[in-house]
């Protein structure tokens, strides 16, 4: 009988797996027989991922990495190559979020979300690339956000280290895409998770937030987390082999 499962012999490498979005994520690739080596600032959590995946019959691994210190980020990237014997998708989740009116935003905060957002995924792309690069074949996913496309009120800095991620996506995919690696940054749109904090609290709270979403969301919801991790899995699989280069809105319809 063949095996259904889309994702069998491959070996995953992210970030921000220990709740959410992450943490769906990685279980949907490894349900679907991939191999995963998670790297958080929460360790905790991270393992509690790799206990759900091991569980159910999976292979993970976890390690603590601050996504803003380089030399980390190489040892996790090493370190992850030889627990699963090499690499084959990437994908880049970790991310903070911060709000604020552009006049009262603090630059020491703009420079933790540009550090945390893109210069993480500059940085994991930089060790990954050139193991995906050497084998002729592999994917590279970056989470990026709406905000990315659409500027909202308080969200100057947040859309920008967003929109950061996609420009950054765009020119990755295009240089990589001589070695058959592919590149595809994902923009959810609202989703139900402790993530969005900051947003919600700058407008004003749950109920005020529940609200504009109904209004401007068209399938008049937020996503939740397992949601977003079903368009993870099309692109750390073959489903995908002809998509790259392209930046994915999974938003309810906003766009």
């Amino acid at each position: 009988m063949t095996d259904a499962r889309l994702l069998v012999g491959r070996r995953v490498i992210m970030t921000g797996g220990a709740g959410n979005i992450g943490r769906e994520s990685a279980l949907l690739m490894a349900q679907h027989g991939a191999a995963v080596s998670i790297g958080d600032l929460d360790i905790e959590g991270a393992n509690e991922t790799v206990d759900l995946i091991k569980k159910d019959g999976g292979s993970a691994f976890a390690f603590k990495v601050d996504v803003t210190k380089e030399n980390e980020i190489k040892d996790f990237v090493s370190n992850s190559a030889d627990a699963l014997g090499g690499i084959d998708v990437g994908f880049f989740n970790a991310g903070m979020q911060k709000s604020g009116k552009v006049e009262e935003f603090a630059a020491d905060d703009w420079d933790m979300l540009f550090k945390v957002n893109p210069r993480h995924a500059f940085l994991m792309s930089k060790y990954v690339s050139p193991i995906l690069k050497k084998q002729k074949h592999g994917s590279i996913i970056l989470m990026a956000s709406v905000a990315a496309v659409k500027g909202g009120p308080g969200m100057t800095a947040y859309s920008a280290s967003k929109g950061a991620i996609t420009g950054f996506g765009r020119a990755l995919a295009a240089e990589l895409a001589g070695d058959n690696v592919r590149v595809n940054v994902v923009c959810p749109g609202w989703v139900d998770t402790p993530f969005n904090k900051p947003a919600i609290d700058f407008m004003g709270g749950t109920k005020a937030q529940e609200s504009i979403v109904s209004q401007i969301v068209p399938l008049g919801r937020q996503a939740v987390p397992s949601e977003i991790a079903g368009t993870i899995l099309f692109l750390a699989s073959d489903l995908s082999s002809y998509t790259t280069n392209q930046i994915l809105l999974v938003d309810g319809g906003v766009f």
